[in-house]
Formats: structure tokens, sequence, C-alpha cells
């Protein structure tokens, strides 16, 4: 049903192949939203601080995916530009490639931050309540790490070869050995130890290995769109140089938005406490509902360009960006206006456990959130029309401007009057006791500022012919 090949993406309906392609991911990616919601509703019922934990932990694991970002955006642009171009040995040794580096990059950061877990969530300011559990679920999550990392790149590999449905495979393997493993390992039901928060991570990351083992498997078999073989194994400093140059300005703008997600969950810490990091976890979790439709459409986008660019099909490629954008807002903008309705009934249903306070903070961010929903669906499109052709350095940009230049500046203004945020003994930020909501609304100010600009901007780019010189550069590789 959802079975594409490269001539469908580069000669047929750019809307069906959006849609086809992107339709298993955003499945794989809604199951997901149960993934990120587990933890939480089986941790709610062990108070604010567990939930606090997990929350404190987010900005952490994102931004230890950061340097793993130009192993999974480089392979799938590589792959997919590859595959447009019909050339099946470059495509095979970009998976190769993509998998090493992932590999090795997070078995050295795992090296070097297990044994910090305890000093980095006491550096976000985590109290005692929350310190020892965060702690716990970090060093716990980095056991498993490196085959986190493997079969993320993995998918990417299928993806960019316009194989979604076996992606979607693998995740749905991930996830679904989660939940299942989740309250087995938090309570310790039978013979599994009750680990509590520990558990928690620990579920994720042994779903995550099954589904490593699995993609391995596939990949080096005859299941998907790639297969590899031993002749396809073999280090090429230079593809190495290119996945890295592709995906490097990625990272960096993962590592613009994770940065000061850790700068504003340390904010949240001292305005909320507990109640107030529970809330901003709730908000988080509940919010995947919108991020992960626009991550699967933004993944769909990136091989839909690429493919077409990889074809010499520059029109398409553009053509296939602003659909892709119409379908995200129109989609999460429907999203929004449902969560608008049922702030009070999600936060029942995911951390019944939590204090009132909490419950009250949840509430409210649930509900600013919502107005936001449609940019971050065009956000992300739009995105992936600039990775697809290359253009991850101005998706960085994008993303400093976001983060540092909006969100940042108005999350302070929710410190006590007087407070300040200080930076090698500077005084940077003076907060305003403008509390919890400046945070919420710094969030969803900061993704409505994004679409527009970046709306603004790649018309412009467009009309200028990025697209065209993205296709020669494809051409030539």
């Amino acid at each position: 049903m959802f079975d594409l090949d490269p001539g469908d993406i580069t000669e047929g309906s750019i809307s069906r192949a959006l849609v086809l392609l992107a339709a298993p991911l955003v499945a794989q990616n809604l199951v997901q939203v149960a993934n990120s919601a587990a933890d939480v509703f089986w941790l709610g019922r062990l108070g604010d601080g567990a939930v606090g934990a997990v929350g404190l932990n987010q900005p952490i694991m994102a931004l230890l995916f950061v340097p793993l970002t130009a192993a999974m955006v480089g392979t799938q642009v590589l792959v997919s530009q590859r595959i447009g171009a019909e050339d099946g040995d470059g495509a095979r040794k970009a998976v190769f490639h993509g998998i090493c580096l992932a590999f090795v990059a997070a078995v050295l950061l795992a090296l070097l931050v297990a044994p910090n877990a305890g000093v980095l969530v006491r550096l976000l300011g985590a109290g005692p309540e929350v310190a020892p559990q965060a702690a716990a679920y970090l060093s716990t999550y980095l056991l498993l790490f490196p085959f986190t990392s493997v079969s993320d790149t993995v998918e990417m590999g299928f993806v960019g070869a316009g194989d979604s449905k076996t992606a979607m495979y693998l995740n749905f393997l991930a996830i679904g050995g989660n939940l299942v493993l989740d309250p087995l390992l938090i309570f310790g039901v039978g013979p599994f130890p009750e680990l509590e928060v520990a558990g928690a991570a620990l579920a994720t990351v042994l779903g995550y290995t099954m589904a490593m083992l699995l993609g391995l498997y596939w990949l080096t078999g005859d299941h998907g769109s790639i297969s590899l073989s031993l002749a396809d194994a073999g280090f090429d400093i230079e593809e190495f140089r290119e996945m890295v140059d592709i995906g490097l300005p990625a990272g960096g703008q993962r590592l613009a938005a994770q940065s000061v997600r850790l700068v504003v969950v340390a904010i949240v810490t001292i305005v909320g406490g507990a109640a107030g990091l529970a809330a901003y976890t709730v908000g988080a979790r509940i919010a995947t509902i919108a991020f992960v439709p626009a991550q699967g459409l933004q993944q769909a986008g990136q091989s839909v360009v690429g493919q077409n660019l990889g074809a010499d099909r520059p029109l398409r490629a553009r053509r296939a960006t602003w659909l892709g954008v119409g379908i995200a807002t129109g989609a999460l903008a429907l999203i929004g206006g449902i969560q608008l309705l049922i702030p009070d009934l999600l936060t029942s249903v995911f951390v019944p456990g939590v204090s009132e306070q909490g419950r009250a903070y949840a509430i409210q961010y649930l509900e600013i959130l919502a107005y936001g929903y449609w940019a971050i669906g065009a956000t992300y499109m739009l995105l992936a029309g600039l990775n697809g052709a290359r253009r991850t350095k101005t998706s960085l940009i994008v993303d400093l401007v976001k983060y540092w230049g909006v969100r940042l500046p108005i999350a302070v203004l929710a410190l006590p009057t007087g407070f300040a945020v200080g930076a090698f003994g500077l005084s940077i930020a003076p907060g305003l006791d403008w509390g919890m909501a400046a945070i919420f609304w710094a969030v969803t100010g900061s993704n409505v500022a994004a679409a527009l600009g970046l709306g603004v901007y790649f018309r412009y780019a467009t009309s200028e012919g990025m697209m065209r010189h993205a296709a020669d550069v494809a051409a030539a590789d």
C-alpha cells in the first residue's frame, strides 16, 4: 500500500508521493507519542519528582544526539540523492559509513557522560527530590545508547531510499518493546526488578536495541529497498567528510535548540520547582502529538526533495516543499484546536498523581502550546526543503535566531525580579518575575516567529535559483 519507487517520487503526483512516504513515518511517530507518554503515565504514579527527573533529562539526551545528527541527516540526504541519480552503490556506501559514524560517536559520548551524570543534573539546578532520580535515569539510558544511535541511522537509510514502511516496522518494534517493559521494570512486576525511574530508561533503550538488531538483519538480507553485503564494507575518508559536511550544520541546528532548552529547564526549575518541572515535562511529552507528525513529514519531504534534485528536477523539489507546508500546517492546526478543548482531560489522564500546582501549570502550558502547532508543521517542512537541498547551514541559522534570539530572552523574564543569569562573571539577563507563563509563551512565540521568517526566506531563496544550484551539485557528486 505504501510502496514507492524512485519513479513515483520523481515523476508521479507530488502530493501522493509525499503522503505515501510520510504515512508510515507519521504512523510510527504517532505511536512514538504513546512511547513518550508511557514514561510520564507510569512515573506519574510516583509523584512530581519522578516525572521531573524525566523532564530534566530530555534536553540532556537531546544534546547527546547532536553529534550523531551528522550521521543520520548525512545518511538520509546522500542516500536519497544517490537513489534519485540511480547510484545504488553510492547509496549503500552511505548507509555503511553512516552506521559506523553513529556507533563510534555514541560510544565516545557514553563513556564521557555516564560517569558525570550526577554532576550534570545538579548543574541544571535539580533539588534533592529530583537529582538522584534524574542521575539514575541518565546513567541507565547511556548503557545501550550506541545501539539506539545505530537503530536511528539504519532507519534513515531506509527512509532516504524511499522505504519508509521498513523504517516504520523498526520503530514499532522499538516502541512496542518500551511499552511492554515500562511497567515491568518501573514497578518490578513478577521476576523483573523494581527500578522505578531507571526502569523507564532501561525499557526505552532495550526497545531500540531490539529494533537495531532487526534493522541490521534486514539490511544485510533482502527485505527492504536497500541491502548491504561485504563488498559494501570499507572506510572512505572522503565519504565521512561529505557526510559530516552535510550533517554537521544540522547537528549545530540541534545544538542551538537543545542548549537553549537546557537553560530553559534550569529556569523552570528555579521558577516553578518540582511542580513546574513536572508540568513542563507533561507539556513537552503531550506536544509530541504535534512534533512527531511534523517530523514524519519532514523526513518524507527531505527524501522527496533529495531524490528530485538527484534526478535533476529542481522545480518539482520546490513544489514538493510548499505542498508539504500546506499539508502540515492544516493537520497541526486541527490538532492544536482539539488540544485547546481538552487540556484538563489530557493532564488528568497522563499525570493523575501530579500536585495541584503542577496540574494548574500543565493545563496552562497545554493551552498556550496549542496556538503554535501550525507553525511547527510549517517550519519542519520548510527545513525539509532546505536540508534536502543540502542547505543545512541555513537551517542552523534559523534555529540560532529562533532559540537564542527569541525563546531564551523571553523565558528569562520568568525569573524573579533582581535575579540574573550569569555567564563568565557577567550579568546578562535580569528577571522580571513574569512567572511560568513567560516560559510557556516563549516556546509558542518562537515557533510562530520561526515559521513566518523561514517562509519569507524560502520563497526568496528559491526564486533566486537555490534548487537549481542544488540539482547541479547533486549531479556533480
